[in-house]
């Protein structure tokens, strides 16, 4: 059934048309008999409707009523049902559209005496006909939804698989660098004062140097060590050196692959250094991931700034617009965003907003390199 649906989906828009019209007039012929030209136009209007009922679906319906009454099961009835049932989500109307059709179905045609038991079997029976292919696109559509929210949920599972990833390299990083500041540069440190201390002690002139030489070096080295401790504890992603790093510039490409429900707004100075880039495109990117996951249907925000001598972002949300779904999260994204602030001598504040809404808030010194 699957593959045979595939089939149908993979054939031209016009073509499944054309083939509907056909079988829908193909039926009033075989079931109508000898009816008055009035009643033929009408059928025929009933008919050509179906080839606009993807964009008129209500309107294609209430042309086909009138086939009902010529006819007990007209599947130009029961095809405008089905295209409506799978793009409405508005239960009351389909309710309606059915009882509709039952009534239309059931009413004698022509008109004439009517025999109430048989008109409540067949109505009875209408509304079960116009119930089926009602049910059917509701069927239809609750796939496509779930299909969506699964593809959804893998989206933001493999996100989330990632960002762990690079919470570990980031843990494992800070960990070397603390490594490397708390134990090799306290020895360099010491190397460089005992050396100094003989500089200045030693009278002999090649001592003295000696001394002077490994002050320099151990100076040197220690520079180059802090130099490599801050890249470390600045460096969480998956990335090397020789992978460029997000910028200013990728910030507005960022947003836009947000949707349209994200909107970018302020501009700073080109002077801003490239860690502090790197932060500023790090924390929109962590907090537009945020939104996505725990606020569905939400309207973000993302506003650059500059305020005497620092510069920062904000971020804010507006509250869900439906229920988000529970997905498993690592807890470290707002904990790295808050070591990569403090890194740069800046500040990161999140929290609830008084409407129900989220803002994430990121203040850095503009000397900040």
């Amino acid at each position: 059934m699957s593959r045979a649906r595939a089939m149908w989906q993979r054939l031209p828009t016009p073509v499944t048309d054309l083939a509907l019209v056909a079988v829908a007039a193909v039926d009033i012929w075989l079931n109508m008999g000898e009816h008055m030209p009035l009643e033929l136009a009408l059928a025929a209007i009933g008919c050509t409707a179906l080839a606009f009922r993807r964009r008129f679906p209500l309107g294609v319906f209430l042309l086909t009523l009138p086939v009902a009454l010529m006819q007990d099961v007209a599947v130009a009835v029961l095809a405008a049902l089905f295209t409506l049932s799978e793009r409405s989500r508005n239960r009351r109307l389909l309710a309606v559209c059915v009882a509709l059709a039952a009534v239309a179905s059931s009413t004698p045609w022509p008109l004439a005496e009517v025999d109430r038991t048989m008109t409540l079997v067949f109505f009875v029976y209408g509304l079960a006909t116009a119930a089926a292919p009602v049910l059917f696109g509701q069927l239809l559509q609750a796939q496509r939804d779930l299909a969506r929210r699964l593809a959804e949920i893998e989206e933001a599972r493999e996100h989330e698989r990632a960002l762990h990833a690079q919470a570990v390299l980031a843990r494992e990083r800070a960990q070397l660098a603390r490594e490397m500041h708390d134990v090799v540069s306290h020895q360099v440190s010491l190397i460089a004062v005992r050396a100094g201390a003989l500089q200045v002690a030693t009278k002999d002139a090649d001592a003295k140097e000696a001394a002077r030489t490994i002050r320099s070096l151990s100076v040197t080295t220690l520079d180059e060590l802090r130099t490599m401790v801050t890249l470390l504890r600045a460096s969480g992603g998956n990335a090397t050196e020789l992978t460029p790093q997000p910028t200013l510039a990728d910030l507005r490409k960022l947003v836009e692959s947000g949707g349209p429900h994200v909107e970018l707004s302020g501009e700073l100075p080109p002077t801003v250094g490239t860690p502090a880039q790197r932060a500023l495109y790090r924390t929109v990117q962590e907090a537009l991931t945020n939104v996505r996951k725990h606020a569905p249907g939400a309207r973000a925000r993302v506003e650059l700034w500059q305020a005497g001598d620092g510069i920062g972002v904000t971020i804010t949300n507006t509250p869900p617009t439906r229920p988000s779904l529970s997905l498993p999260g690592s807890q470290q994204g707002l904990v790295g965003l808050r070591e990569r602030a403090d890194i740069l001598h800046g500040t990161l504040e999140a929290g609830p907003t008084a409407e129900g809404g989220y803002r994430v808030r990121l203040r850095i010194p503009l000397s900040a390199d």
